[in-house]
């Protein structure tokens, strides 16, 4: 019996194991069940991945429309993505579990299975089928928030989301046919996808662009994550833009262009958050920015980058999940997350200020905890390569982090004025899932403790990991440096504070550049619409006339009672007709021979 569970489990997508439990989840009504289904899924699926069945090797395919998909298939860098996915799949369902929304329970499940399923996907096509699952089963997470706002960012959100799983197709097919195959091992054999080299690059490399929230792809982000649930913003920050980045690791790596893509992406948002007024949204700023530099690191593609942009994506999943349950813990407490109608809140919530504080420091990456042991690798990387203006706006951007994420979400939430609001502190399972994120982030970044060990021993290139962590993180120069940056940013902050000069929290709408979108382009269309409305119909008229003159022009030649056909005239043409027909059948023939 324990041969054939372990053979099971061995040969188990671990993704398919939290779809399952999601699917139940909808239908299982009693409390203390749908406990047991929403937080039994993903133990089962930690369960399966440890029990794999090797690695490198497909452990389980399907035969279809003479393609071989291979639905399991594991590897390093699918381990550190889906075991990163899993532990949050995990908190989020400890999170939720005050929650009697079954839809969003199963919504939720559906869309981390989906994710981790994909990151097991040994070829192009099994991948574009969960990436198209994620898309729609996360809509809902939005849709459940009930107001008018949400719908319409739901909508926006699962058209852009289609649009990527569109293009990503249409790359696939092209794919097939230069190729032959879509697995992975067969059309990545010679290396990786590059710009201009091959005719798919360009569709697959704007569908994983869109995930990713490249610049000018990003609004989706910005728009749709704050207008979620509470606990739905918190299982959105965990999964999608990880995915792309899973995927732009596999399909991608040492692509130079994301080395300047991912630059800007941790730069621009931190003007943008800086004037948020509602912390959600700063966050989801935030989570652009941190994104960015996992990209800078594909785009770097030595295995010292590859290996940052592992660390951080595994890291930064925990962390941000903690910074988006402390603000759901306001959210459900108090109804809001603006900045301008919070503070104070340390009084009553002690607890959520705390952990909201780990992860501050977690992001900020603060030595001795999580973001430190993995942004580091990222940094020593860009630096390893002489990239100067590059280390320059990730240095830049580090210190925004710190400003926007760091100090500004916990400061205006919990501290800061009074806003006089006393609610009760957290549910216990918000707490509880609040501590389990704490724990990773400080055991992952504190020392003798072995969880920078454990990280780095998952890493794509675990060797280089652990000698980098022997020869490298601790030294007291890379130390020295990151807390002057630090501390000079937190003073920054303090002076800018005291002396009035830092941007006030105000009631207000920041705008991005999907304002060209939703103004002028909008604006346009309508316009257009106008005008046709007006002269669609007369063009339309004239049309239909000039169309019936020809056509009784050709009917009064040509037609049976046409002029062509009456008196000797039509015997002759008959006559020629032949001739014509006889002459082509003759040169045909010698033609032929």
């Amino acid at each position: 019996m324990t041969d054939l569970i372990q053979t099971l489990f061995s040969t188990t997508n671990p993704g398919f194991l939290v779809i399952i439990a999601g699917v139940l989840a909808f239908f299982v009504r009693g409390k203390i069940a749908r406990a047991v289904v929403t937080i039994g899924g993903p133990v089962l699926g930690l369960l399966a991945l440890v029990l794999h069945g090797g690695q490198n090797i497909p452990l389980a395919t399907m035969e279809m429309v003479d393609l071989t998909l291979i639905v399991y298939q594991v590897d390093k860098t699918s381990i550190v993505f889906a075991l990163a996915f899993l532990l949050a799949a995990l908190m989020n369902s400890i999170y939720s579990l005050h929650s009697k929304d079954s839809l969003q329970d199963a919504s939720a499940l559906v869309y981390a299975g989906s994710a981790i399923a994909a990151t097991f996907a040994g070829d192009l096509m099994t991948m574009f089928v969960f990436w198209e699952f994620t898309a729609i089963s996360s809509v809902f997470l939005i849709l459940r928030s009930g107001t008018m706002e949400a719908y319409k960012a739901s909508m926006r959100y699962l058209g852009i989301q289609i649009l990527s799983g569109v293009l990503l197709l249409a790359g696939a097919t092209m794919i097939t046919v230069e190729f032959g195959s879509l697995e992975f091992d067969v059309f990545l054999a010679e290396g990786p996808l590059r710009l201009g080299e091959q005719k798919a690059s360009l569709f697959i490399f704007i569908a994983l662009g869109i995930k990713a929230a490249f610049p000018f792809l990003h609004n989706w982000l910005q728009d749709s994550y704050p207008k979620a649930t509470h606990t739905g913003a918190v299982v959105l920050s965990a999964f999608t833009t990880k995915l792309a980045v899973y995927a732009l690791m596999r399909l991608f790596p040492g692509e130079s262009a994301l080395i300047w893509i991912g630059a800007i992406m941790t730069v621009f948002p931190v003007f943008f958050a800086v004037i948020e007024n509602d912390l959600r949204k700063v966050l989801a700023y935030s989570l652009n920015n941190q994104v960015g530099f996992m990209v800078v690191a594909i785009g770097i593609g030595t295995p010292l980058a590859l290996n940052g942009a592992a660390a951080h994506a595994f890291s930064h999943i925990i962390y941000k999940g903690l910074l988006f349950m402390s603000m759901g813990a306001v959210m459900y407490r108090t109804g809001t997350t603006k900045a301008t109608e919070l503070g104070g809140l340390y009084r009553t919530m002690p607890l959520t200020a705390l952990f909201c504080l780990i992860g501050a420091a977690s992001i900020s990456a603060f030595p001795l905890f999580s973001g430190f042991v993995a942004k580091s690798l990222t940094m020593s990387a860009v630096g390893h390569e002489h990239l100067t203006i590059i280390w320059m706006m990730l240095l830049f951007a580090s210190a925004g982090v710190l400003e926007h994420s760091g100090i500004k979400i916990p400061y205006f939430a919990f501290f800061g004025h009074d806003s006089g609001k006393r609610p009760k502190e957290a549910p216990f399972n918000m707490l509880l899932a609040m501590g389990i994120a704490s724990f990773f982030c400080i055991w992952l970044g504190f020392p003798f403790l072995g969880g920078t060990e454990f990280l780095y021993g998952l890493l794509p290139y675990p060797e280089e990991a652990m000698a980098y962590l022997d020869k490298s993180l601790w030294t007291i120069d890379h130390v020295l440096t990151q807390m002057q940056l630090l501390v000079f940013a937190a003073f920054a902050f303090i002076v800018l504070n005291k002396i009035k000069l830092y941007p006030p929290e105000k009631r207000g709408v920041v705008l991005d550049t999907d304002w060209i979108a939703r103004r002028p382009i909008y604006a346009f269309i309508v316009w257009v619409g106008a005008v046709w409305s007006r002269v669609g119909p007369a063009l339309t008229n004239s049309a239909q006339g000039f169309s019936r003159k020809i056509y009784d022009n050709i009917e009064a030649a040509f037609s049976p009672q046409g002029q062509l056909s009456r008196g000797p005239m039509s015997a002759g043409m008959a006559v020629w007709t032949s001739i014509v027909l006889a002459v082509v059948l003759i040169v045909a023939l010698f033609s032929g021979l």
